[in-house]
C-alpha cells in the first residue's frame, strides 16, 4: 500500500530543483501490439496498423521546428512542465520511473543521483489507478482501441472505435506509449504520447498517463523493458493498489 506518509517521503522528497544545462542522451520484440486500455473478446472486423514507413514523417510532424527540449513551448503551457534535468535522492533504481500525481511530473531515474523530470495529464476522477507497475512492452506509434468500459460509459465518444485505430499523430496514444503489467497481467494502462498536449497538468485521460509527444519520444530511447513504474496517489487518495 501506498500511504500518504509514503508518498510524501518519495515524491516529494526525492527530487530536487533543476540543474542547470539539459541533455537529451526501441527495443522491439515479437509480440504484436497489444490494444491499450481493452480486453477484447471478439476480433474486431479488420487489426488496426501502425504504418512503419510512415514513423520518420509523424516524428517531425509532431516536433517543433529548431525543437530545443527545455524551452520549445508551441502548446502554451506553464514551463514547469518542459522537460528538466534535476537531482534526486540517493538509492532510487536508474531506470525507473515515478509520476507525482500531485505535481503532474513523471521522473525517470539516471544514473549518478539526476532524473529528467517531464509534465504530464493524468485520468480524471478516479479513473486514475495509483500503484507498482513493470513495463513489459513499449511501442513507437502505437495503435489503439478504448476499453469495453469505456465504449460503455460514454458510447458517443468511443464507440466508433470499438475495432480500433491505426496509428499516427491523431491516435489517442501518441508517437510512443510505455505498457504497464502487474506480473504478467496487463493492466491496459499505458504512459503515452498525445494528440491534446494542451491537456497536460492536469486531469484529461480515461485512465493513462499524458506527455507531449515530443518529449516522449525523447524519453523513449532511454527506458528498458523491465523497468518499473511508480504512480503515486493523487490528492485526497490515501491508498493505492499495487
Amino acid at each position: 500500500m501506498l500511504t500518504r506518509r509514503h508518498f510524501v517521503n518519495t515524491t516529494c522528497a526525492l527530487f530536487s530543483a533543476p540543474i542547470a544545462g539539459g541533455a537529451w542522451a526501441q527495443s522491439e520484440d515479437s509480440v504484436d501490439d497489444l490494444a491499450p486500455e481493452t480486453v477484447v473478446e471478439e476480433a474486431p472486423a479488420r487489426k488496426p496498423i501502425s504504418d512503419r514507413s510512415m514513423w520518420s514523417s509523424w516524428d517531425a510532424r509532431v516536433t517543433p521546428a529548431d525543437y530545443d527540449p527545455a524551452t520549445s513551448n508551441p502548446w502554451g503551457f506553464h514551463k514547469r512542465f518542459l522537460p528538466q534535468r534535476v537531482e534526486a535522492k540517493a538509492g532510487l533504481t536508474p531506470g525507473d520511473i515515478h509520476v507525482d500525481a500531485v505535481a503532474r511530473y513523471l521522473y525517470h531515474i539516471e544514473p549518478e543521483g539526476t532524473a529528467m523530470r517531464y509534465g504530464v495529464a493524468i485520468a480524471k476522477g478516479n479513473l486514475y489507478e495509483p500503484g507498482t507497475y513493470s513495463i513489459r512492452l513499449k511501442r513507437k506509434w502505437p495503435t489503439w482501441r478504448p476499453t469495453d468500459e469505456m465504449i460503455e460509459r460514454e458510447p458517443a465518444a468511443f464507440e466508433q472505435f470499438a475495432d480500433g485505430m491505426d496509428g499516427g499523430p491523431r491516435n489517442p496514444l501518441g508517437s510512443r506509449a510505455f505498457y504497464l503489467f502487474v506480473g504478467n497481467r496487463d493492466t491496459y494502462l499505458r504512459i503515452h504520447g498525445t494528440p491534446y498536449p494542451r491537456s497536460i497538468g492536469g486531469r484529461a485521460s480515461s485512465g493513462c498517463v499524458r506527455m507531449v509527444m515530443a518529449h516522449i519520444i525523447g524519453l523513449y530511447e532511454n527506458v528498458q523493458v523491465g523497468s518499473t513504474a511508480y504512480l503515486y496517489p493523487p490528492e485526497g487518495r490515501l491508498s493505492a493498489r499495487s
